[in-house]
C-alpha cells in the first residue's frame, strides 16, 4: 500500500528556487554563449563558377572551427543586391564582413559604410578599389596570366595568332591576368588578333567568341580564356568544326571537366589555385580582425587611393605532364579526372 508522505512548504519551495536559479543560470550561459559567437558575413559575386562553392564551404567549415558563423549571401551577380547584402550586415552589427566583389569600383561607399560601423571588411580573391580594405587576400593573378602565356609560347613556338576571350573588365583580376599574360608573350612572335570580355562571367562568350572568329575562315593557334568555362564553351565550338585538339586552348580555376579536358587532350593547360588553403587562410585572418587582433602580411596592394594589407598565395599551372603530381587524389579524384579514358 502507497503512503502519502507531507513534503513541508519550506523544502518545496527551496526544491524550486534551485531549479529556477538552475535554469536561469543555464539561459545566462547560453545567452553568454551566444554573444561572444563571432559572426561573419560573406557575400558572394555568384555561383556561376565552380570554384566559389568549394570556397565557400571551406571557408565556413574553418570558419566554425574557429569558433565563429557564417552568414552567406548571394548576390546573383547583381551589384545592387550585393550593396544592399552588406547594408544588411551592418545592421546586423556582424563581427566582419568578407566580399567576393561583383564590381571592384561600385562598392567603395559600401564599404566605408562598414568601416565607419567599426566593422573590418576582407575583400576576397577580388579587389575592391578605393575602399581602403582591411585586408585583401588572393592568389598572383599577374603570375596566373604569365602561366598561361608561358605554357602558350611553349606550346607554339615562335610565331601564331591568339585569340583572348577574357573576363568582364569590372572583375579587378582580369586587367592583370591579361597583363601577365601579354608580359609572357612579348618578342614571342604570337600576336593577340581579338579580345573578348564575358560580361558576369558568361561562359557561352568562349563559344560566341570562337564561332564567330572561325567564320571568317580563319583558325587561331591558341585561344587564352579567362576561365576554365569559358574554355570549355572555347572547345565546343572548335569541336564543331572538328578542330578541338588542333588549337592551344588554356584557363584558369582546374576545374573538374577542364581536367577531363587536359587528360583527353582537348584543352592544353589550366592555372590551379589551391582554392581551400585561401578559403582558410581568409578564415583565419576574418576571425582574427573580427576578434579585434591584428594581422600581419608581408605585402600591401594599392587601391588606387590606398595601400591596403595584402596576402598573396602561388598558383600552379597544370598539364598532361603534372596532373597526377598536382591534382589527383588532392583537388580532384583519379576516377573522376580520368572518366572517359577507358586505357587509363
Amino acid at each position: 500500500m502507497w503512503r502519502k508522505y507531507k513534503v513541508p512548504a519550506a523544502l518545496l519551495l527551496a526544491c524550486l528556487l534551485a531549479g529556477c536559479r538552475e535554469e536561469g543560470v543555464r539561459q545566462e550561459e547560453g545567452q553568454q554563449e551566444a554573444e561572444n559567437t563571432i559572426e561573419i558575413g560573406m557575400t558572394f559575386d555568384s555561383f556561376v563558377i565552380e570554384r566559389w562553392q568549394r570556397d565557400r564551404d571551406v571557408f565556413v567549415s574553418a570558419a566554425q572551427e574557429l569558433g565563429a558563423e557564417v552568414n552567406v549571401q548571394n548576390a546573383n551577380g547583381d551589384l545592387q543586391e550585393q550593396i544592399s547584402q552588406i547594408e544588411y550586415f551592418i545592421q546586423k552589427n556582424v563581427d566582419a564582413i568578407v566580399i567576393v566583389a561583383i564590381d571592384s569600383n561600385g562598392l567603395s561607399e559600401a564599404v566605408e559604410e562598414a568601416r565607419r560601423a567599426g566593422i573590418p571588411v576582407v575583400a576576397y580573391d577580388r579587389l575592391i578599389c578605393d575602399a581602403d580594405v582591411d585586408l585583401y587576400i588572393s592568389f598572383d593573378n599577374e603570375e596566373v596570366g604569365r602561366l598561361m602565356g608561358e605554357h602558350m609560347r611553349e606550346h607554339l613556338g615562335e610565331g601564331g595568332n591568339v585569340l583572348q576571350v577574357c573576363g568582364p573588365m569590372a572583375d579587378n583580376n582580369v586587367p592583370l591576368v591579361m597583363g601577365g599574360f601579354s608580359e609572357a608573350l612579348e618578342d614571342s612572335g604570337l600576336t593577340v588578333v581579338g579580345t573578348e570580355h564575358a560580361e558576369g562571367w558568361l561562359a557561352e562568350t568562349g563559344f560566341l567568341a570562337t564561332a564567330e572568329y572561325l567564320g571568317t575562315g580563319e583558325i587561331p593557334d591558341g585561344i587564352m580564356c579567362g576561365n576554365d568555362s569559358i574554355a570549355g564553351q572555347a572547345i565546343r565550338a572548335l569541336s564543331e568544326q572538328r578542330l578541338a585538339g588542333s588549337v592551344c586552348v588554356v584557363g584558369q580555376d582546374a576545374d573538374l571537366d577542364a581536367c577531363q579536358r587536359i587528360v583527353e587532350g582537348t584543352q592544353c593547360m589550366t592555372v590551379y589555385k589551391p582554392v581551400e588553403k585561401l578559403a582558410r587562410r581568409a578564415a583565419e585572418m576574418a576571425v582574427a580582425l573580427a576578434r579585434g587582433e591584428e594581422v600581419s602580411t608581408a605585402e600591401r596592394m594599392d587601391d588606387g587611393s590606398y595601400s591596403v594589407p595584402y596576402e598573396r598565395l602561388d598558383p600552379v599551372a597544370v598539364t598532361k605532364d603534372n596532373m597526377d603530381e598536382v591534382i589527383t587524389g588532392k583537388y580532384h579524384e583519379e576516377s573522376d579526372i580520368y572518366l572517359n579514358i577507358r586505357d587509363r
